[in-house]
Formats: structure tokens, C-alpha cells, sequence
């Protein structure tokens, strides 16, 4: 990660945090010119009121424990703004140990050249699996057999052909047999080296090699970084 990075990644929080209480402030000034609004008009009703049909007290109360129901509702608002903030700073810390790290991921993977490792998944009951490889443009580019009970297995790249593929953002799928025919097709997961943890507006995004961005909670697996040997 660079010093720029890094700077961004350490001024985020503040960053936000600035920003939660400026919000909470022009919030409590505005509680507070509303307060006096609503006391200045309590108090015209009063010195209105009909002398032989008075107000009851208790309309009074009303009014006063409504405004004080708003009153805490946006405080209680300004606390978990605040909490929600102070937790993702928190995220943003503990999974900064993951930058370096592979991480298991379903988002397209980046080839650029080196074989990739997936971890494809048959579907129970399966005799048999295809790997169907689908180039940046969505075309598919290779159909290979697998053995249905791999845990990972290694591409290297190259399509129907033999020949190398080009670099790029490419997609995996699996198809299940069974005697032969396709029964299910699913996502395959690769493993993808982790270039940084950011915040995002609901919790902490990873980056991985080739720009892809998945959010944190997506990763199913983390792993230190294997050489892969085809």
C-alpha cells in the first residue's frame, strides 16, 4: 500500500467523523431555533385564548411531550450515526491485516498472465463437472472437464484452442452432470491477492488485484499468498 493510500485510509475516519459533527450540530441548532419557535407560539396561545373557553392544561401537555418526543428521536438519531461511524473505523482496522492476504471471492478475476487458482463447487450429487470460462465480453472462451471432488484447481489461461488468452477480467462457472447432462450452473470462486480495505457507505469494500471491489463480507475464505506451480 502507498503513502497516499495510506494517508487516504488514515483520514477517512476523521474525515467522517468531521463531517457526523457538523451534521449533528446544524441539526441541534435547528432543534434549538425550533424549541424557541415552539415556546413563542405556546405562548401567543396562551395570551389569545378564549377567557370563557380556556385551553386545558392538558392540550398543553400534549404539545409539550410531542416536541419532546422529536426532540430525542433526533438525539437518538445523532448517537447512532455516531456508533455506526466509530464501528466502521473499527472494520477499516481490523481488516487492514488483510491487505497482502488472499482472499476467496466469487467478482471477476484478474488474469494477467499467471494461472489463477478457483475453487469450484458441483452441486451434491453430482458424477461429473464442466469449467466454462467467459472472456471479459462475456464469450465463452474455454469448456473444460473437472474432477467433481477437487477442492481447488489451477487455470492457466489458455483457451479451447491451447493458445494463451489475453489479460483481462474473466469469469467462471460450473456446470454439475449428471450421466452426462447439465443439471445446474453455478459461480466459481478464486482466490485474489487483497490491495486494500476502504470504508464504503455501509461498512469496509476490498480491493483486489485488477481493481475488482467486493465488500468485505463477501470474502469466504482468507489465505497467505501460495505460488502457484501448473
Amino acid at each position: 500500500m502507498d503513502i497516499a493510500t495510506q494517508n487516504a485510509l488514515n483520514s477517512a475516519p476523521r474525515a467522517s467523523t468531521e463531517q457526523n459533527d457538523a451534521t449533528a450540530k446544524s441539526a441541534g441548532d435547528a432543534l434549538s431555533s425550533d424549541f424557541e419557535t415552539f415556546l413563542k407560539m405556546l405562548t401567543t396561545q396562551m395570551e389569545n385564548q378564549d377567557p370563557l373557553n380556556p385551553i386545558e392544561s392538558s392540550d398543553f401537555a400534549v404539545q409539550l411531550a410531542t416536541f419532546s418526543g422529536v426532540e430525542q428521536q433526533i438525539r437518538t438519531n445523532q448517537l447512532l450515526e455516531n456508533l455506526a461511524t466509530g464501528l466502521g473505523a473499527s472494520g477499516l482496522s481490523q481488516l487492514a491485516g488483510w491487505v497482502g492476504m488472499e482472499a476467496r471471492v466469487s467478482a471477476p478475476a484478474n488474469f494477467n498472465g499467471a494461472p489463477l487458482t478457483l475453487a469450484p463447487k458441483p452441486a451434491p450429487g453430482a458424477d461429473g463437472a464442466n469449467l466454462v470460462v467467459r472472456s471479459p465480453s462475456g464469450q465463452v472462451v474455454s469448456r473444460e472437464a473437472l474432477p467433481v471432488d477437487a477442492e481447488t484447481v489451477v487455470w492457466a489461461g489458455v483457451g479451447d484452442t491451447g493458445s494463451p488468452l489475453p489479460p483481462g477480467l474473466y469469469t467462471f462457472e460450473i456446470e454439475s452432470l449428471s450421466r452426462g447432462q447439465v443439471t445446474s450452473t453455478g459461480v466459481v470462486d478464486h482466490y485474489a491477492m487483497v490491495r486494500e480495505a476502504r470504508l464504503a457507505g455501509e461498512g469496509v469494500d476490498i480491493v483486489l488485484e485488477g481493481g475488482a471491489v467486493v465488500p468485505s463480507g463477501e470474502v469466504r475464505a482468507l489465505r497467505a499468498p501460495v505460488d502457484v506451480v501448473y
